[in-house]
């Protein structure tokens, strides 16, 4: 294939997309292929010889959508929306094309330059204090990583960078047990440990009690061990819980802990300001991160961290051999140097190309609709014989179950997800087995978030 072939081949891609996102309604949310299904389909070596774009793209359109969940699809009501705006696409396969590696400003200055616009427009369409900066990893679990790196450091004076860890002291941080399981990869990965990460209690709304964490604190340094930093939850995954941020950053910043919050999901929602009531006090914080990949509708993967000063994380993540210099730049932003990577994607792109063309207006309208049709399912859910709402809804996010207990609860959504129309997932709420209802799909309508609705009357019977 040359650049011709890729002119007419990109032609015919945009055309079967047209069709395939036309034609998702009619589709199962859910693959229903087995295990292994896909991979016997595929030969088991690469080919010697050149084959006919014909033929691959033949075998593209039989064998890959049948094995596809279809995160696209406006039922999808499940884990959270990764979703994919049209501009966003488009930006996407732009920056596709372009190619551009933009670990240095002097790689691809507008790579760097655009996305520190980025950071401002998002920044400010949040709410959030001037004094904080960005960039844009590829997940919030790249995002936490970097946080709890730069907490370890910090409260290591940057020893363990030359060192490593010693092992005495103790590093300890904590976070609730509502913090997503990427808070876990991260103590695990920064060798700070399983048993050093501290889950505080929570009270009845699930938000981690601001006592227990000074408690926490202060008994950990009774006992010779090295507080690093909190992290804090914003939207819960498992059912939307919400620490209180003030509270628990006063306590942070009175101990001298570097402070990050977990916004991935519920941060989307904050460009509305009837909802920023939900993380008030976020502008003490030392780390935030959302993911406009999950509600906002840029096209996967875009996770944004802000940093109320960059310096320590880049401190802690920046190495800059003299390959990597820019000569005669000292002080030239390089967004390697914020994140675990060296190579960066044209990600900002998607950025500007979805938020002028859906406007703060058009974004906001979609997600004050998502929070108002899953109030209205779950107020027709909650009239159902035998159903029960264990977690209210936390904007578009809530949990039922059955009141016969956990065995129908998981069979029912066993036979929900079979049927196809819509795609619902699973958690545990109070010791209990509970189904999950998210709306977020960017094209979803008000009509597919009742869906739901009338498949629960059917399998109920």
């Amino acid at each position: 294939m040359d650049h011709d072939d890729l002119r007419d081949w990109s032609k015919r891609a945009a055309d079967w997309g047209h069709a395939y996102h036309a034609g998702l309604r009619d589709r199962p949310v859910r693959a229903r292929t087995k295990p292994g299904e896909i991979a016997a389909q595929l030969p088991g070596t690469a080919p010697e010889e050149p084959e006919d774009m014909e033929t691959v793209f033949a075998d593209f359109e039989r064998i890959v959508p049948p094995g596809l969940t279809h995160w696209q699809h406006p039922r999808f009501f499940a884990y959270f929306p990764a979703n994919a705006a049209p501009a966003s696409m488009l930006a996407e396969q732009l920056a596709n094309t372009i190619a551009a590696q933009g670990m240095l400003w002097q790689t691809s200055p507008a790579v760097t330059e655009v996305e520190q616009v980025m950071m401002a427009w998002l920044r400010d369409a949040l709410g959030l204090a001037e004094h904080f900066t960005g960039t844009i990893h590829d997940s919030a679990t790249t995002a936490t990583l970097s946080a709890v790196l730069t907490m370890r450091e910090r409260a290591l004076d940057w020893a363990g960078l030359r060192a490593g860890l010693s092992g005495a002291p103790r590093l300890r941080l904590y976070a609730s047990a509502e913090t997503h399981s990427s808070v876990d990869k991260a103590a695990r990965i920064a060798g700070i440990g399983q048993e050093n990460l501290v889950k505080v209690p929570t009270d009845s709304t699930n938000a981690m009690k601001p006592g227990a964490l000074a408690g926490a604190i202060r008994a950990d340094q009774a006992a010779g061990h090295l507080p690093i930093g909190v992290v804090l939850c914003a939207g819960g995954t498992s059912i939307g819980a919400f620490d209180g941020i003030a509270d628990c950053l006063a306590i942070a910043r009175a101990e001298g802990l570097y402070s990050h919050v977990d916004a991935a999901w519920a941060g989307s929602a904050m460009i509305c300001p009837e909802f920023r009531p939900l993380w008030a006090g976020v502008d003490g914080a030392d780390s935030i991160v959302f993911n406009p990949h999950k509600w906002l509708g840029a096209q996967f993967d875009c996770s944004v961290q802000f940093l109320a000063d960059p310096t320590p994380q880049v401190r802690t993540l920046g190495l800059r051999p003299t390959y990597l210099e820019t000569i005669g730049e000292e002080e030239i932003t390089n967004f390697n140097e914020w994140t675990v990577p060296l190579g960066r994607r044209f990600r900002a792109l998607k950025l500007w190309f979805l938020l002028r063309a859906y406007g703060l207006s058009g974004l906001r309208q979609r997600i004050r609709n998502h929070v108002a049709w899953s109030r209205e399912l779950c107020e027709v859910i909650r009239a159902m014989d035998g159903v029960e709402i264990v977690t209210e809804p936390s904007l578009s996010l809530f949990t039922f179950a059955l009141t016969e207990g956990d065995a129908a609860t998981e069979a029912l959504l066993a036979r929900i997800n079979d049927d196809g129309r819509v795609y619902l997932t699973q958690t545990r709420a109070g010791g209990r087995f509970v189904i999950r209802v998210q709306v977020g799909q960017f094209d979803c309508s008000r009509d597919d978030v009742m869906c739901v609705a009338a498949v629960l009357r059917e399998m109920l019977g």
